[in-house]
């Protein structure tokens, strides 16, 4: 408060001078200096608050925080915001309407394991050693991550990130490949497969539960512990200046179908006339959008949301058996149809993608990686499959990214698959697939048969070739790579 004594002028000298040497102490003197040093005082308290609220919102203007989260097994019709007519699904269409909503999101497989390495890796799965499921049984496991390919995590970290993985992992059981030893600072979640029930979080009995490396066993159903995990994660994070990268896979609505019971009594009470089958796959939904929303809502009272790019998606199609609803889409989870591999996809950033804005570009789960590469101010290998969406998300000119040639792979076991590979590949809008390694292939044109019910390929051979053809060059390429352990 001896700053406005100092600076305060009076006749071209400071106030203080003039009071000192003349000994007059003027009352209008007093009172100029008495206000300039009462707004001083408070403009500097304002600074303070103004900082204080800076460092809350953890520094608007730099690197995001990231949030990605994966369920396991949504179907394409299976939110409000996607066309569900009897679902409420409120904070995953949070994210949509607050965001960029894409109708033609895509998985890069029809099952989990192949979808979640192309996520974490940034190219298709079968070159990365993860053509199907790996599960904890050697015999019926058909993957193994390769150790040659650094995972997202390792390069956020480069880029100052702290890296978090908190749910279902399903990438392997080995020590090597861990989340923890493949780049994540912490791990909080399920490492195998699935769960054979939501509450005991057991694997024919066996407890796969961790935090890092340390065996655990939590009271409450997955998708509680998941949320209750990420909600103290990012409340630990917001009070450090280093941005985050939280990587959030729900079990849910994976089977079991097992919700809380009061859910499935709320859906009955409301949606009269529906199955009880149906009631326990929405109820199971809607109770994960719930734990999505208090994720949300937890970004909001640390004081981060804004500053947090969110990336809502899934790792295949609904299943059908259980009651899944993939709209007006053919097939479900493990079909090459459009019901197994597209998927709702939607990203959330304020003052960086425009809030309702939607896109009929094709984006695949492996384009992620290099999309959040750049949202963190680092550069992805040149060597990857996967394409940045950056661009089309913040409304910049955007790469011809539908002009690609895409493909898709799963190898399986059992009676259906006997461990054969069956693929799709895609470019514009014609689609060649077959559903199981024993049928011909069937194509396509999407654009004209978005249900997939002409099959062209007897009338349209020049185009049934030219992609047999690619599809053959793609399949040469992964076969190198070893999908089991060297």
């Amino acid at each position: 408060c001896l700053i406005p004594f100092r600076a305060f002028r009076h006749n071209n000298k400071p106030e203080f001078y003039v009071r000192i040497q003349t000994g007059v102490y003027d009352k209008h003197v007093i009172m100029n200096i008495m206000k300039t040093t009462i707004r001083l005082c408070l403009t500097f308290v304002f600074l303070l608050a103004l900082s204080a609220s800076g460092d809350q919102d953890q520094q608007t203007a730099g690197s995001p925080n990231i949030l990605l989260i994966l369920a396991d097994d949504l179907g394409y019709g299976d939110t409000s915001s996607y066309g569900g007519t009897d679902i409420k699904t409120p904070n995953i269409d949070r994210i949509v309407e607050s965001g960029m909503k894409f109708t033609r999101g895509y998985a890069n497989c029809p099952v989990c394991s192949p979808s979640r390495a192309a996520i974490l890796t940034g190219r298709y799965p079968d070159t990365v050693g993860v053509p199907g499921v790996i599960r904890t049984h050697k015999s019926n496991s058909w993957g193994y991550l390769s150790q040659e390919f650094e995972l997202l995590p390792l390069l956020l970290k480069r880029a100052d990130y702290h890296t978090a993985a908190i749910g279902k992992w399903h990438l392997g059981l080995e020590p090597e490949n861990s989340p923890n030893s493949r780049g994540f600072d912490y791990f909080a979640g399920f490492l195998g497969d699935m769960m054979d029930n939501y509450y005991t979080h057991r694997r024919h009995g066996i407890n796969y539960m961790r935090i890092n490396e340390r065996e655990v066993d939590p009271k409450g159903h997955a998708t509680e512990v998941f949320t209750s995990w990420a909600i103290d994660y990012i409340r630990g994070q917001s009070e450090s200046t280093q941005p985050f990268f939280l990587y959030l896979a729900y079990n849910a609505p994976h089977t079991p179908i097992q919700p809380p019971e009061e859910w499935i009594e709320k859906v009955l009470k409301r949606e009269r006339g529906m199955s009880r089958k149906r009631a326990r796959l929405v109820a199971l939904i809607e109770h994960m959008d719930n734990g999505i929303g208090d994720v949300l809502n937890a970004l909001e009272n640390a004081g981060v949301y804004k500053n947090t790019l969110i990336i809502f998606t899934s790792d295949n199609g609904g299943k059908l058996g259980v009651g899944a609803n993939n709209g007006p889409l053919r097939g479900g989870k493990q079909d090459m149809y459009e019901g197994g591999i597209r998927v709702p996809l939607a990203a959330s950033w304020p003052g960086h993608i425009k809030p309702g804005s939607v896109s009929s570009v094709t984006v695949l789960g492996m384009d992620l990686f290099p999309t959040i590469c750049n949202a963190a101010g680092t550069n992805p290998p040149e060597s990857i499959d996967g394409k940045s969406i950056l661009p089309l998300l913040t409304g910049n000119p955007a790469p011809a990214l539908d002009e690609r040639t895409l493909f898709w792979v799963r190898r399986e076991g059992g009676l259906r698959y006997q461990g054969q590979d069956y693929y799709a590949v895609r470019e514009g809008k014609w689609k060649l697939l077959h559903n199981s390694p024993f049928e011909p292939l069937q194509l396509f044109d999407l654009e004209n048969d978005p249900g997939e019910t002409d099959n062209l390929a007897n009338s349209n051979r020049r185009m049934f070739k030219d992609l047999s053809i690619k599809l053959r060059s793609q399949i040469q390429r992964a076969g190198g790579v070893p999908w089991f352990k060297p």
